[in-house]
């Protein structure tokens, strides 16, 4: 089953097996009115994001342990339908910044979901899901053996592989299950080039009003392409529950991808407002993406000096 981080019955665009249920949230503390906060409460305040890393030795096994076998294996190892009527083989440019994420979930199993290169201040940032990384609202359960592929296409690695180095999220996702994305810190790779130096950086906005068309892009694992292509979906975002909202029927393995607004297709290019984080339930026709807000930008600039 898919694991939510979300009430309602939205839930992660992520392949079947991907992650198990996730534990029970933490509890909240009690809120406490702004006139009794103190300065030292205030200066006591949990950090609102939260990180782990893995050592040079892991990302070391991360790279030899996604080998292009194993690679078309997890794209055969489940096929969850086929691609919705939304949905669209990109055909334009080539998306250098975009591309899968691969990895090995807390449950053990092999997966992927879908990343993009932003542009950072350490030329190395790349921008995914909450629950790409991690469990929801299960701080100790995080993913391991993380490789993005930048560019991914039909077994074809144009630019090689980056392993991932540190990852964030906000420390409500892994305590409580909320604000579902992630930045991630990734190596030079094998030459010493650093990521946007190789691919460019996709541009990134934060607190931006929700409306205007968007396109949306990801790696599902529904067929003819299991996971081997990048597809799209267009449509007009609107706030709902929370959330940003488009018309989109991608699933699994979509999971982190960029949306992009002013996208041009003549190009390629456009500036990430949200990543793909949840469908609604059974047969979906929407795709929700968290707002962008000061949790998020906080995380992505540590990341960028990271």
């Amino acid at each position: 089953m898919f694991d939510s981080p979300l009430t309602g019955s939205r839930r992660p665009v992520r392949r079947a097996m991907a992650l198990a249920v996730a534990g029970t949230a933490l509890a909240l503390a009690v809120p406490v009115s702004a006139t009794a906060v103190s300065g030292a409460d205030r200066a006591a305040a949990p950090d609102p994001v939260s990180s782990f890393g893995f050592t040079t030795q892991e990302r070391k096994d991360a790279l030899a342990y996604w080998t292009p076998a194993r690679i078309k294996a997890v794209g055969k190892s489940v096929d969850l339908g086929p691609t919705g009527p939304k949905t669209k083989t990109w055909t334009g440019p080539q998306l250098k910044t975009v591309g899968r994420l691969f990895m090995v979930n807390a449950g053990g199993a092999d997966t992927w979901c879908t990343a993009t290169a932003v542009q950072s201040a350490n030329r190395s940032v790349v921008m995914t899901a909450g629950h790409c990384v991690r469990r929801s609202a299960s701080p100790v359960n995080t993913n391991m053996s993380m490789v993005f592929v930048p560019a991914y296409s039909k077994g074809r690695q144009p630019y090689g592989a980056f392993a991932v180095r540190t990852v964030l999220t906000p420390r409500t996702f892994g305590e409580e299950g909320t604000n579902d994305v992630a930045a991630m810190v990734v190596d030079a790779d094998r030459s010493g080039r650093r990521l946007t130096d190789v691919v460019g950086g996709t541009p990134i906005a934060f607190n931006r009003a929700v409306g205007g068309k968007i396109s949306s892009f990801g790696y599902p694992a529904t067929h003819p392409q299991l996971g081997e292509e990048l597809l799209r979906c267009v449509g007009t975002e609107k706030k709902e529950n929370g959330q940003q909202m488009i018309p989109c029927d991608m699933t699994g393995g979509s999971s982190g991808g960029p949306w992009l607004a002013g996208f041009d297709e003549a190009t390629g290019k456009g500036t990430l407002v949200s990543v793909n984080s949840a469908l609604d339930a059974f047969q979906p026709t929407k795709m929700y993406g968290e707002i962008l807000g000061a949790t998020a930008k906080t995380m992505y600039e540590r990341a960028g000096r990271g």
